[in-house]
């Protein structure tokens, strides 16, 4: 007797063939003359160390789990200036103190599955996400579906995002109590806030679309809403029409930052993609920005990716931004007392910023390269730097590297 199964010798591939390990680490360094925690006059020196881990895992042919995890250590002079009476030295905005709000710790969470169809052509997702730091804390959820169509040379992809976050705000010292009586006259009108949470709604739309053998196109269209406590409690606001109290040398402030408890943005996206030769790539990107809050920016980019051998690609690269400022931005003492809304944060001021960066990446399509199980698959090496008119500069170095799982 002779067996066949020839009705179930068709094969079809996993869309990911093996695990994946991806390691990230970044540091990041930035120094200006505006710290929005001193009432927008300040230090605003900081560094940034960012590690991460991403595994993705091949769960049967269809299903992709990716857990996405990472720890993130900051060191702020300006928000050591949340409370500048806790260090060795005098208070200065421009120095840090060595008190405990100098360096912080953020640790995130995120694992998301993918499910494609039998044809490829139809991908399903989900994700969680949760964070915390010491004065801040989020959760999220999303889903999110792609179509293929026209021999997969059309893409239409859909996603929506919840993120429920709350804070346990931290006030400018001053503001908590025992200084008045202390500072003659010192007795400012302040009220903290009530509503402690933020919660953020945002919906994608991606439509991509092959054009010819050399030109690829894609337009994006975020909508993000945000409503609660959208204001950061320990920045500092100073105003022209309220006498300044000097503590120690300090000025003590007149409020905090106070900001519309709505936000709506709406940011579009498009990129182009043009295959040069064998050796380069243009690839460009423009984003026109809105928000309700008086915001506008445009942004640029221009990578080309230079192949110089089969295994090392450069990636040079330049990007433009220009916005205008929030309808809430004052500078130092500029604001008054009468007003509703104020802001010196000057990451919501008028201003153009440029950033130049070069990345080099070792690719080794067979993992020849082993380390115990892990075959190494890529290397990516960037540094980029960061200038903006505000007299904010920064540095950023991202290492990235990619193992297969055998």
């Amino acid at each position: 007797m002779v067996f066949t199964q020839q009705e179930n010798t068709s094969y079809k591939k996993r869309v990911l063939e093996a695990s994946e390990l991806e390691t990230l680490f970044s540091f990041y360094s930035q120094d200006g003359p505006n710290a929005a925690v001193t009432g927008g006059v300040g230090t605003e020196e900081l560094t940034d160390a960012t590690s991460t881990l991403v595994l993705r895992m091949p769960l049967n042919e269809d299903g992709v789990l990716t857990v996405d995890a990472g720890i993130s250590a900051y060191s702020s002079a300006s928000s050591s200036n949340i409370n500048p009476f806790d260090g060795d030295g005098d208070p200065d905005v421009f120095d840090a103190s060595s008190g405990a709000s100098r360096s912080d710790l953020l640790a995130y969470f995120s694992p998301s599955y993918t499910h494609s169809s039998d044809d490829r052509n139809r991908i399903w997702g989900a994700k969680a996400y949760v964070s915390a730091e010491y004065d801040y804390f989020s959760v999220g959820f999303g889903g999110s579906y792609t179509y293929l169509f026209n021999e997969k040379n059309t893409e239409i992809a859909l996603e929506a995002q919840v993120y429920l976050d709350s804070w346990n705000p931290q006030y400018p010292i001053e503001l908590r109590g025992g200084f008045t009586g202390v500072v003659p006259g010192y007795d400012p009108d302040f009220i903290p806030f009530e509503n402690e949470n933020r919660n953020s709604y945002s919906f994608s739309f991606g439509f991509s679309q092959i054009l010819s053998k050399r030109l690829q196109a894609s337009v994006v269209v975020d909508a993000v809403l945000q409503e609660g406590l959208l204001s950061t409690p320990f920045q500092r606001v100073y105003f022209s029409d309220v006498t300044d109290f000097i503590f120690n040398d300090f000025q003590l402030a007149d409020d905090v930052e106070r900001l519309p408890d709505t936000r709506f943005k709406l940011p579009i996206g498009v990129r182009l993609n043009y295959y040069l030769s064998d050796l380069a790539v243009l690839r460009t990107y423009y984003r026109y920005y809105y928000d309700d809050w008086g915001i506008h920016s445009h942004t640029a980019n221009l990578e080309v990716p230079l192949k110089i051998s089969d295994q090392f690609t450069l990636y040079p690269n330049y990007r433009f931004y220009s916005q205008t400022a929030a309808d809430y931005f004052f500078a130092r003492e500029e604001a008054v007392s009468t007003s509703e809304f104020y802001t010196s944060d000057f990451d919501l001021s008028e201003y153009t910023a440029h950033q130049y960066g070069i990345g080099v990446r070792y690719t080794d399509i067979f993992t020849k390269a082993k380390l115990f199980v892990f075959g190494l698959k890529t290397v990516d090496l960037r540094f980029a730097y960061y200038d903006r008119s505000t007299q904010l500069d920064a540095t950023i170095l991202t290492l990235a590297t990619t193992f297969v799982i055998d």
